[in-house]
């Protein structure tokens, strides 16, 4: 490890069991962050943990699912208790949901993808806020998907939760930009070789699109720029 942009920063990154979440986590820890990993899969975090450490770097997991009542509560005291600030946080947990017509919602469904994708991820930011405000240069960065943005038949279930987490995040992000040194970032990945995509493309070969490490490799990019209050790209 030579190069450590990231000396002395602490990250946080949610979904880091596997696919973009994990690559993300493995990149800043590279970079020399110690990476607080989150997910429900306790032995993948283990793995991507392990992977950390054997690169040189620093981490620690905490095994959670974020949909959980007071779960993101507890995880924001418990990492308080231990480091003053937190410079990086990347919200990419996501649930994706059944692809189905509009009217034909499974609606208790519908209520958990949007209480993963929407309502933790207020209470990510309500819990870490503190912290973030304590950091000189927070970075606050959002993983979405394109159909937040541009509708598409059948996926309205994930595109709604979508679109509502991004002006979430931006909302956030206009209220603390006066008065901090935070930015946020909405990042969408593209195509990716993930087990969600697999899953809404059966069909696909996963080696036609993009390894998740291309978009890690971006997201940790942006950790070290000065983009603008709202910056929004995709990776493709």
């Amino acid at each position: 490890m030579t190069e450590q942009p990231f000396a002395n920063q602490v990250a946080l990154v949610t979904g880091a069991s596997r696919g973009i979440g994990a690559a993300t986590a493995l990149a800043l820890g590279a970079g020399g962050a110690h990476v607080i990993l989150t997910a429900r899969t306790a032995g993948g975090l283990e793995e991507v943990e392990e992977a950390i450490f054997a690169a040189g770097g620093s981490a620690t997991i905490a095994p959670m699912d974020l949909a959980e009542n007071d779960s993101v509560a507890r995880l924001g005291t418990a990492i308080s208790e231990r480091w003053a600030a937190l410079d990086m946080l990347v919200l990419n947990a996501a649930a994706l949901g059944t692809l189905s017509a509009v009217p034909a919602f499974d609606f208790k469904e519908f209520a958990k993808v949007l209480t993963l994708n929407v309502t933790a991820q207020a209470a990510m930011l309500a819990a870490f806020d503190p912290l973030l405000k304590k950091a000189a240069a927070a970075r606050v960065i959002g993983v979405t998907s394109s159909v937040g943005r541009t509708p598409r038949a059948y996926w309205g279930m994930y595109g709604a939760s979508k679109a509502a987490f991004e002006n979430l995040l931006l909302s956030y992000g206009e209220e603390v930009r006066h008065i901090s040194g935070i930015r946020t970032a909405i990042v969408d990945p593209g195509a990716t070789r993930t087990k969600m995509r697999a899953r809404a493309f059966p069909g696909e070969d996963p080696q036609s699109v993009k390894a998740p490490e291309a978009v890690a490799e971006r997201i940790a990019a942006l950790m070290t720029s000065s983009f603008e209050h709202g910056h929004f790209e995709r990776v493709d």
